[in-house]
């Protein structure tokens, strides 16, 4: 319900922008995404995460109020997530160790793990720009975002330990407990909230292509205000951020 409001308010904006606009440009942009998971707080188990590489795509509709201001809407499809190398806690144990250690204990492995979150992301933004030719622009406002798809890729081998140093394995019988493979693929979209919201903002240039084109080189950076987690106390609090560069193509209207 909430996902088909915010989109009939979209399309009443649009209507809006579109009949105080000056000049309307429509167009198509692609390039790479390069999102992190920001954590907030103590919970090992949203920490730690590093910026991966992803893709952004979409369309963009651009309302000419005057010379020098517009109104910029997008409608892209964004890769978010981070990931995580190296000494890590593990959020899956095997059942059979997991019955015989005290319930909360928390074990750590030598893995690779990558959040790959895929949402669709409508910012509007605010758009300032100057210039003849060569045309040059700032721009901020904010984004919603509809969660995808969310996986959980590990892969690796090792050990587990009882702590994060990898000082203190795990035991049975006196004997290390053999490596582990972490190789595996989780869906993880129903532990995440559907719907995000942030901020986002950036700068770029613009060259005229002919009478009705332009092509247009675009450097943004977005902030989640959301926690994205639904159980913040187990899994902790991660917001999505990232820095997004694309290459696009618009058409004047009118």
């Amino acid at each position: 319900m909430r996902k088909t409001i915010l989109f009939f308010l979209f399309i009443n904006f649009l209507f809006c922008c579109s009949s105080m606009a000056q000049k309307i440009k429509l167009g198509l942009d692609a390039g790479i995404s390069i999102p992190e998971l920001k954590s907030n707080n103590s919970n090992e188990l949203s920490q730690g995460y590093k910026s991966r590489l992803a893709s952004v795509f979409g369309a963009f509709a651009d309302f000419g109020i005057d010379k020098n201001f517009s109104i910029k809407a997008f409608i892209n499809y964004t890769g978010q997530g981070g990931k995580r190398t190296g000494m890590q806690p593990v959020t899956d144990i095997p059942p059979a160790l997991g019955s015989m250690l005290p319930p909360g204990t928390l074990l750590y492995a030598d893995f690779k793990n990558v959040s790959a979150l895929n949402y669709l992301e409508i910012p509007v933004m605010a758009k300032w720009e100057w210039g003849n030719s060569w045309r040059y622009y700032v721009n901020i406002g904010p984004y919603v975002g509809f969660l995808l798809a969310a996986k959980q890729k590990t892969s690796g081998n090792s050990q587990l330990y009882f702590d994060s140093g990898g000082t203190q394995p795990v035991e049975i019988s006196g004997q290390p407990l053999p490596p582990q493979s972490f190789d595996a693929t989780t869906d993880v979209k129903s532990s995440l909230k559907k719907t995000n919201f942030g901020i986002t903002g950036g700068a770029g240039i613009s060259k005229t292509m002919g009478k009705c084109g332009d092509l247009i080189l675009d450097i943004r950076a977005a902030d989640g205000l959301t926690t994205i987690q639904k159980d913040t106390q187990d899994d902790g609090k991660n917001h999505t951020g990232g820095l997004f560069i694309t290459l696009g193509y618009a058409i004047s209207l009118k």
